[in-house]
């Protein structure tokens, strides 16, 4: 990481002794990205964005330690940003704190253009009897565009003609009126 060259032996230790204590082991395959995540912060900016993770996720100190050994660039989102991801998440979507820490790099893909499109894609197809079967959201949200448009889209192309048209509106951060749950 040709990055971490430019900043001194004594401020790499700190880094390194800073990611191990929140639980990314040296031997992982994050330990890289966690030591690029935490490098140029203060140690006060590291403890108020694992204070801020705790807060708007409502996670334990074990789930910040999770969320972070399974994907350290949730330290490098704005306080805005996850606090946008957190209401949406479990106030809206109804998921559990706990499902989130353990998949925290939904947490990395844009609000507006990927998440909620999708959820609103998914619960429109249950609301109107389309789904067969509950579809894991992590595993909706981490597809690929293609992957999405494949399996949710297109096989309800006759029962819902205008559900590409609504889901792309939604990408672009409108809310079709088919979509409006109450």
């Amino acid at each position: 990481m040709p990055s971490l060259l430019s900043i001194s032996t004594e401020r790499i230790q700190t880094a390194v002794a800073c990611v191990e204590g929140l639980g990314v082991p040296r031997g992982s395959p994050m330990f890289r990205h966690a030591l690029q995540a935490v490098a140029f912060l203060s140690q006060e900016k590291i403890t108020a964005k694992v204070e801020h993770l705790k807060k708007a996720f409502r996670w334990t100190d074990a789930e910040v330690g999770m969320a972070v050994s399974k994907f350290p660039r949730v330290l490098t989102k704005s306080k805005e940003s996850l606090q946008r991801r957190s209401e949406f998440l479990i106030s809206e979507a109804g998921l559990e704190p706990a499902y989130i820490a353990y998949r925290p790099a939904m947490l990395m893909y844009s609000l507006e253009g990927r998440i909620r499109p999708r959820y609103y894609v998914v619960k429109f197809l249950k609301q109107n009897g389309l789904l067969d079967h509950d579809r894991d959201f992590y595993n909706t949200v981490m597809v690929s565009e293609k992957v999405f448009m494949e399996r949710f889209i297109c096989p309800h192309k006759k029962a819902a003609a205008h559900l590409a048209e609504d889901y792309a509106t939604a990408c672009r951060g409108e809310v079709p009126a088919r979509f409006t749950f109450t």
